[in-house]
């Protein structure tokens, strides 16, 4: 059954307003909604950014680096070597944590070899076959106008793929292929039964949390004012004496005489605000976000402590590395499906999926040990070795440390 390109343009149009969303709290260009009447006209035009979202996805992105394929029968590190993979590989990362979802697209170069392509998850989307990964049908925007128009389409389908242009009714051109799947691939971030496009890592608590924390930003700007020139008052001035505010804000010295009658005013100031609790509140802000997305206070921005061992910065980010290693399994699924597709376009054969099996996704450490650490994996790859010899080659030595040989 083909759902059909005007449904998938539909439902591409119902979801990229998150993907959107998201994007903006990633880029800080989102707005601060004002929830009180109480800040002065003069600071409602005032814009401020805070980039704890961005923080929370780049650091799992940043820790992410693909290294290559295990048992590759099929030569995929070479198809993704041509198509800048250090690059591609970033990008999908970061896209997928942002908007939980991106795809890899496939075509036939002028050469005939494929190109992979990544496309975010606001610009595709499809059917997708929850026990492949794979898609029935796919669609995507490969060109936008000015005005977010779409200039160039494509309807993804087993065996060949359909472009329209101008958001065309009928196709301009097509590619045919003998890849048993669409040829786009998606790459997910943690998904589930009930969501098989995955979760995005800017969360609904996270973007709460920020919107909370921009507008204690904007409470604590006009404190600041306050707290800068703390408030004076004047008690029993004559109606006729002549009293300038201005003056009186910027002077160092007030002369001011006694009336007719020999009455004198009486000058007080009030009580200094103080900043403190904004910064409290900022910072109980700061750890309710940094508890929901793994971080620590440090890495926000708030200094706990002296500059912290390997070790220490392991264990204070263990929900970090649990995240990081959650997404890698997901994310190179993904990466393994495009892979597959790329090179049935390239050999134009139609290899059954269960030939890539024993193909494994691997990944450099996430967290990369620093000279002490590395005596420690010296000692304990040794002592496996001793007991179980030649347990612990090249490869597993590669996984912990990110090193690789320079034996021949």
């Amino acid at each position: 059954m083909e759902y059909g390109i005007d449904y998938l343009r539909g439902k591409l149009a119902r979801r990229s307003t998150r993907v959107d969303l998201r994007y903006r709290y990633y880029e800080m260009k989102n707005r601060v909604r004002r929830i009180t009447a109480l800040i002065p006209p003069e600071f409602a035009g005032m814009t401020y950014t805070l980039g704890w979202c961005a923080k929370a996805v780049d650091s799992v992105a940043d820790r992410m680096v693909f290294d290559r394929f295990d048992g590759d029968d099929l030569l995929m590190n070479e198809i993704y070597s041509q198509n800048n993979a250090d690059v591609l590989f970033d990008s999908a990362v970061l896209s997928a944590l942002i908007s939980s979802c991106c795809f890899l697209g496939i075509d036939r170069g002028a050469d005939g070899y494929p190109t992979v392509e990544c496309i975010d998850g606001g610009n595709a989307t499809g059917i997708i076959d929850p026990t492949t990964g794979l898609l029935t049908e796919g669609y995507a925007v490969l060109k936008r106008g000015e005005e977010g128009q779409p200039l160039l389409e494509a309807y993804y389908l087993p065996g060949r793929t359909l472009y329209y242009e101008n958001g065309g009714k009928e196709p301009t051109d097509e590619l045919t292929h003998r890849a048993p799947y669409p040829l786009l691939a998606p790459v997910i971030y943690r998904p589930d039964a009930r969501r098989p496009f995955g979760h995005s890592r800017i969360s609904r608590f996270c973007m709460d949390i920020t919107q909370n924390a921009l507008r204690t930003l904007l409470r604590t700007e006009v404190g600041a004012e306050f707290y800068s020139i703390p408030q004076k008052y004047v008690v029993g001035l004559s109606q006729k004496a002549k009293f300038d505010n201005h003056a009186a804000t910027l002077s160092s010295f007030l002369k001011i005489t006694k009336d007719e009658d020999g009455d004198k005013p009486t000058i007080g100031q009030f009580q200094q605000q103080s900043m403190t609790p904004h910064l409290d509140h900022m910072k109980m802000l700061a750890s309710m976000f940094a508890g929901e997305t793994g971080l620590t206070l440090d890495d926000l921005g708030f200094t706990t402590g002296n500059p912290q061992s390997f070790e220490a910065i392991r264990a204070s980010h263990e929900m970090l590395r649990l995240t990081a290693r959650k997404a890698q399994r997901n994310l190179g699924v993904g990466f393994l499906n495009a892979g597959y597709l790329a090179a049935c376009v390239r050999d134009d054969t139609a290899y059954e999926r269960r030939i890539i099996a024993k193909t494994k996704p691997a990944w450099q450490p996430i967290f990369e040990p620093d000279a002490a650490a590395m005596g420690a994996i010296g000692d304990a790859i040794y002592k496996v070795n001793q007991a179980y010899p030649d347990f612990m080659g090249e490869n597993n030595i590669r996984r912990l440390t990110g090193l690789e040989s320079d034996a021949p």
